[in-house]
Parts: C-alpha cells; structure tokens; sequence
C-alpha cells in the first residue's frame, strides 16, 4: 500500500503539473499572474487526482490484467 501511495503522489505530483502548466500557459499567456494562478491551478488539481488515481487506478489495474490475460494467453500457445 505505501507504493501505490508513493506512486500515487508522484505521479499526481508531475502529470498534474505539466497538464496545469500547459493549460495555463495556453489559455492566459505568461502574465504577471501566471506563477500565482498556476500555482493555485495545481494544487486544486493535486488534491482531485491523489484518490482518483488510488481508487480509479485499482478498477483500471484489474481492467488491464484481465484484458491481457484473456488476449495473451492464447498467442503464448502458438508457435512461430
């Protein structure tokens, strides 16, 4: 559990702040208040992403390994 809370926080950490960053940057331009509402930008937007990924990311994980497991399973069996 602490990994996939080390790796919710990190993860949530760059992602939110290059997607805030980018839009920011878009939409106002570098202004004087850019640091500011960047800043406040991504912290709103770190405080959403943390429990969505720790409890969408479970949902997705078993989504993925159940996807590949029924989709490998039989390209294991042929022979090339």
């Amino acid at each position: 559990m602490k990994t996939k809370i080390a790796f919710a926080m990190i993860m949530g950490a760059v992602t939110t702040g290059i997607i805030s960053f980018t839009l920011i940057s878009i939409n106002i331009g570098f202004n004087e208040h850019f640091l500011k509402i960047w800043l406040r930008s991504w912290a709103m937007a770190y405080a959403v992403v943390i429990p969505a990924i720790l409890i969408i990311g479970t949902v997705i994980q078993r989504l993925v390994d159940k996807l590949f497991k029924k989709g490998i399973a039989p390209l294991r069996s042929m022979s090339l």
